[in-house]
């Protein structure tokens, strides 16, 4: 499970710097292509519903009890 989740959290980190170069006119997945690009997308989308799906039993905030930050 834990390489599923290092994964998941490297494609949403290259799917989020992804957004902010976009917001300067470089998107750089569609660079690779309509294709590749399109698999990405997915994968990215994928990653994003497997951290949210399991996010709350691997979280040392969510299970200690204790309010975030604290």
């Amino acid at each position: 499970m834990k390489a599923l989740h290092m994964v998941a959290f490297i494609l949403l980190v290259a799917g989020g710097l992804n957004w902010g170069l976009d917001a300067f006119g470089m998107n750089v997945v569609d660079m690779l292509g309509a294709g590749i690009a399109k698999i990405v997308y997915i994968l990215v989308a994928l990653a994003a519903v497997f951290e949210v799906v399991t996010h709350k039993g691997r979280c040392k905030e969510c299970t200690s009890g204790a309010p975030a930050g604290m």
